[in-house]
């Protein structure tokens, strides 16, 4: 059984600390603090190491307009939620504003509480935190008690047969898939033990902070309808399972509706990792199964990319994973700056790309495929820095987590773990012309192009500026000129990573 630590010690109180788990059920520390404590407090800290950092950014970005993040949206909606959820049980969220080093503990001493409890959390940053967490409760004699929850499998639950972290993930699937058991999959108990929830104490019992006590203005999230809390989770999953049957035909398409729209709530823990593999690995079962496998497979892929962090905490600062692509030389100076704001703003003149740069800027959410297509011709098509561009999808994706945003970007980039080869370069123009073929998706992002028929669609330069007017196209002008040529920039590369 490797599903989480055991417990053999009862508590008179407890304090939960929520993270990235907003949710009341099947919830490994939620579910132990009850279980083994007489009273349980719950508490949510925003993170003023972490807000500060996301208003200075947009500041720097946008100086004069006011700072928004659709996740803090998205947090505070979720916190609304389970609020209501823990009350209804007697109990409440306390919710506090600062550093959680301090916090978290001087709050266990205003409570008074035996221990702490809280999921594991896996990047760098995390775990230099919950260390001096649990050595600040340490020193005041209270216990600091962590699980897994976030995952199916962490660090060195799947190994290979020298007992060596897999650095491939075909292989590291099959161990995973053959080392789960129903066990791994069984949801936490949490209402069994609901009688155990402590209300909190009048002088803590605060309203949720606006957006605006924060430091934030309201983004576009409501606009865009992407349902937040427990609540919008099952709303979304609910839905997905309808159509999960076809998630492998039309994952890739991004103008269908393909995907789960899951992944910010699995950022988030608004859901449970074990019911989604759950209901995957038993739909998988069944005859009509290889939509439910093919999904599977990509939550597999989360606890892969989480292993790797878990294993090699240097990519976290930057660190190419394959060190002989550490020092490759990547384009500099002020043609790749403007190369970079083009990306940045959708301004390539490839349409694929700018559409998917577009979905990013305006929703925080790009299809995934379009991850890969954006990502190599960052890297590959215009020579300049995957890290920069992991910056920015780390900057603006609703559902950004490290791992999986590293691990993405160094796959495309080739630098990574399991990663494309380098001499496999995305062609923007056939991956437009394979997954979007009727331009649905490009003419969603750039109506100036809807008129144009799907042979020139994609790749609008081959038409001739004769033909282009006949559809109201005049490029320089509706429309950006390519910046950079495919295989121009495709010999570039291969003598890159080739030297």
């Amino acid at each position: 059984m490797t599903r989480a630590r055991r417990l053999h010690e009862n508590f008179d109180t407890g304090l939960v600390w929520f993270r990235r788990d907003l949710r009341d059920t099947d919830h490994a520390a939620l579910y132990y603090a009850l279980k083994h404590c007489e009273r349980v407090w719950c508490v949510f800290v925003f993170d003023t190491t972490i807000l500060q950092p996301l208003v200075d950014t947009w500041q720097s970005r946008h100086p004069d307009e006011p700072v928004q993040d659709r996740r803090i949206d998205f947090i505070l909606a979720s916190l609304g939620e389970l609020d209501d959820a823990l009350r209804a049980n007697g109990g409440g969220l306390i919710v506090l504003y600062g550093d959680p080093a301090e916090l978290v503990p001087k709050l266990a001493a205003e409570l008074q509480v035996d221990a702490v409890f809280a999921n594991h959390d896996y990047e760098p940053a995390a775990i230099e935190r919950d260390t001096t967490v649990n050595e600040r409760l340490a020193e005041a004699g209270r216990q600091w008690l962590t699980f897994k929850d976030q995952v199916i499998f962490e660090r060195d639950e799947v190994l290979t047969g020298q007992r060596k972290p897999f650095t491939v993930f075909t292989p590291y699937k099959n161990a995973w898939l053959k080392q789960l058991d129903a066990f791994d999959l069984k949801p936490y108990p949490v209402e069994t033990y609901k009688k155990h929830f402590a209300a909190p104490p009048r002088a803590l019992d605060r309203h949720l902070p606006t957006l605006e006590q924060l430091g934030f203005a309201p983004s576009n999230l409501a606009d865009l309808r992407i349902p937040a809390g427990m609540s919008g989770a099952r709303q979304l999953l609910d839905d997905f399972l309808t159509r999960i049957a076809s998630y492998a035909e039309w994952r890739d398409f991004p103008a269908a509706k393909g995907p789960s729209y899951l992944s910010v709530h699995l950022r988030f823990g608004t859901v449970s990792i074990r019911t989604l593999a759950r209901l995957a690995h038993e739909i998988s079962l069944q005859p009509d199964g290889n939509g439910a496998a093919t999904w599977l497979s990509e939550l597999i892929w989360r606890d892969f990319y989480f292993m790797v962090l878990a294993h090699h905490p240097r990519i976290a600062g930057g660190a190419a994973f394959k060190p002989e692509y550490e020092h490759l030389r990547w384009d500099k100076g002020h043609a790749a700056e403007q190369a970079f704001a083009a990306w940045c703003d959708g301004r390539t003149g490839y349409p694929l790309v700018d559409a998917a740069m577009l979905q990013l800027n305006r929703t925080g959410y790009m299809h995934n495929r379009l991850r890969m297509v954006t990502a190599s011709f960052l890297a590959k098509d215009l020579g300049i820095d995957w890290r920069r561009g992991e910056r920015y999808f780390a900057d603006l994706l609703n559902d950004f987590d490290f791992s999986a945003n590293n691990g993405g970007w160094q796959w495309a980039a080739s630098t990574g773990c399991d990663a494309q080869p380098y001499f496999r370069i995305f062609n923007p123009v056939t991956q437009s012309e394979k997954f979007d073929p009727d331009g649905r998706f490009i003419k969603r992002y750039l109506p100036q192009l809807a008129k144009l028929p799907a042979k020139w669609i994609h790749a609008p330069w081959l038409a001739g500026a004769e033909r282009l007017a006949e559809f109201d196209v005049v490029l320089g002008k509706d429309y950006p000129e390519p910046i950079v040529d495919h295989a121009q920039a495709r010999e570039r590369t291969l003598a890159r990573y080739g030297k």
